[in-house]
């Protein structure tokens, strides 16, 4: 166990249901590839109610992330909420911007004992994030969902997806968090899968500068900041830390502070399948939403013996089975690369991470540009 760290073996940090993959949105990034219907072969309320009790089994305040899909789509997902909290689970949900998510079914949700809900934001106007979400209207029920959330005593995270058609928004977006009262920021570095294919990703290293600027603003703002499927966020923040101590000792300037971000430190070497666990719509148990790999179903094994004992989760927290420039970094424990991302654009979750333009030292093996490992560093 690292120092510091949650036991990641024992138990992951995050445990995401997604309860359905039904939406009315047509979001441009969405990993889902969601319908307007629902599956047949959904977790019915009994099997979602074992679900959480196995749950429980990785011990008091796990948390339980509802997702989607538009998870409002179901009509038992107060009774799910209340059922998880009754069992010392940390509820949670992400639900769509749509009409779903009214006022009274968050003061339900609230009432249930829900402790966060997570909307999603990807432009700063109503055009903006209309055009990125598929839906006329889904920036003004957003907003008008935060405030409804506020009223109901409810803590609001704002989750946005970085991409090309996305990345000069951040201003913009951050600005409106700090005026909407959001507690977290999550920004998600784009993967890859589901509608997320047709999507351009923005450059390495263009990744390691929108990531250095969030560590400036997780010290500005009053809301917090992290991010997903971007593990190398720790590194490009250890970096940044290191510059400011040296300088301080120059002279030069002062450091803002000479010790790691409280959430490197409770996050550290957090990736798929490492304090990272996704259970689907029909029960299947994946290392993440972006890295479809089955290691079992919750209808034949309870969820806490698949993330502890599956050889698929199992090698993915051996950070010596990584392969390439990730095997060979100094900061794998660290970090550890998205393997989700890597798993997308080569087929293999222990490669490189193609967004990461860190090269270790020494290092003369293949690299990762454009999604492959044939490139030469030299």
């Amino acid at each position: 166990m690292r120092p510091g760290t949650l036991d990641t073996s024992d138990r992951p940090l995050v445990l995401i249901w997604e309860l359905t993959q039904a939406c009315g949105l047509a979001c441009d990034h969405c990993r889902a590839d969601a319908q307007p219907n629902r599956h047949p072969d959904e977790l019915s309320t009994a099997a979602g109610k074992q679900l959480l009790e196995d749950a429980a089994e990785f011990g008091d305040g796990q948390l339980v992330v509802l997702s989607g899909g538009d998870p409002l789509v179901r009509d038992d997902v107060e009774e799910l909420i209340a059922y998880g909290d009754d069992l010392g689970l940390r509820m949670t949900i992400t639900p769509s911007g749509t009409g779903s998510l009214t006022a009274d079914r968050i003061q339900a949700m609230a009432d249930a004992g829900l402790k966060r809900m997570a909307v999603s934001i990807d432009g700063a106007s109503p055009e903006r994030h209309d055009d990125f979400r598929g839906e006329t209207g889904s920036f003004e029920e957003t907003i008008r969902a935060v405030d409804d959330a506020r009223a109901a005593g409810l803590p609001v995270q704002v989750n946005t997806t970085v991409c090309r058609e996305t990345v000069d928004e951040l201003p913009e977006i951050r600005d409106l968090l700090r005026e909407i009262g959001a507690v977290m920021w999550s920004v998600f570095f784009l993967v890859p899968v589901g509608r997320g294919r047709i999507l351009e990703p923005i450059e390495p290293d263009e990744a390691d500068a929108v990531m250095a600027w969030l560590d400036e603003v997780s010290d500005e703002e009053p809301f917090g900041v992290k991010t997903t499927e971007a593990p190398h966020y720790r590194r490009v923040s250890m970096q940044r830390r290191r510059r400011e101590q040296e300088e301080s000792a120059d002279g030069t300037r002062d450091a803002s502070g000479g010790e790691e971000n409280p959430g490197i430190k409770r996050r550290g070497g957090i990736v798929a399948g490492d304090g990272f666990a996704f259970v689907s719509h029909t029960g299947e148990v994946f290392p993440s939403g972006f890295l479809p790999e089955s290691a079992g179903n919750v209808r034949d094994r309870p969820i806490h013996e698949i993330y502890r004992d599956s050889e698929l989760f199992r090698s993915l927290r051996d950070r010596d089975e990584l392969t390439g420039k990730c095997g060979a970094c100094e900061y794998r424990n660290l970090c550890g690369g998205s393997r989700s991302r890597a798993f997308a654009t080569t087929g293999d979750p222990f490669a490189s991470d193609p967004l990461c333009p860190y090269v270790p030292e020494g290092y003369d093996g293949p690299l990762p540009w454009d999604g492959n490992e044939f490139a030469s560093a030299d």
